[in-house]
């Protein structure tokens, strides 16, 4: 559960956000600039996730093959 905490950059516009008039003008922009960071956000978190899922296949694979060799 650590490895989920929102990033500050994405609490403050969520707050900002939070202060302006549905379908106002700056709510609109803040709408799009939260999903910029959110996006960038999830991708970072994907990457690694892939990152972690390679060296975990890379460990076992070693282990294999050292098997193999005794």
């Amino acid at each position: 559960m650590a490895n989920n905490i929102i990033p500050e950059d994405i609490l403050k516009i969520q707050k900002k956000l939070a202060t302006f008039e549905k379908g106002s003008r700056n709510y609109k922009k803040y709408t799009k600039i939260l999903a910029k960071h959110i996006k960038k956000f999830s991708m970072k978190k994907r990457v690694n996730s892939h990152i972690k899922t390679i060296e975990n296949v890379q460990k076992i694979q070693e282990g294999k093959s050292k098997d193999k060799e005794d």
